[in-house]
């Protein structure tokens, strides 16, 4: 896979549609660029955890593969182009720039990807749990986040008579 560049990120030819990997510290530059030059919609916003497949996805040989990865679409209605950004979230930090006030309608999506995965979006008016309780432990969607630890509760029913 041959990169280029847009929005001085690397882009590359991915199922039909331009893709552009970012890293955390140039997404809100890449993110208004692509804003600024017409993209008035930000379709989806979610983030894919790698540890059990690391490095198992299409991208530029540059491109260094971190344990998270934040998926983005959006599109430009003007000229019906979609485009779609991938920002590699190491562990370490998994912190990124939120685009709330690019895209209002991120503001949902970005404290799922939070409640999710842990993913934290820096400046983010409501950086809350969305789906799950306040107190919950853990990042649901994690691929180290036990599953089945739960134990299901069932009410006692009544006998028939």
């Amino acid at each position: 896979m041959e990169p280029g560049a847009r929005y001085g990120a690397l882009v590359a030819d991915i199922s039909s549609q331009p893709v552009l990997f970012v890293t955390p510290a140039n997404y809100l530059q890449v993110a208004g660029a692509a804003f600024e030059d017409g993209f008035d919609q930000l379709i989806d916003l979610t983030a894919v955890d790698y540890l059990s497949y690391p490095g198992q996805r299409p991208r530029p040989a540059d491109v260094v593969c971190e344990r998270f990865e934040l998926v983005v679409q959006l599109i430009n209605h003007a000229s019906r182009e979609r485009l779609g950004l991938r920002v590699q979230v190491p562990t370490a930090e998994p912190r990124v720039p939120s685009l709330f006030d690019l895209w209002p309608g991120a503001e949902n999506l970005e404290r799922e990807v939070f409640d999710m995965f842990g993913i934290e979006f820096v400046d983010h008016p409501d950086m809350s749990r969305i789906l799950m309780p306040e107190d919950w432990v853990g990042h649901p969607l994690r691929k180290d986040y036990g599953v089945g630890d739960i134990a299901v509760q069932f009410s006692l029913a009544s006998a028939p008579t």
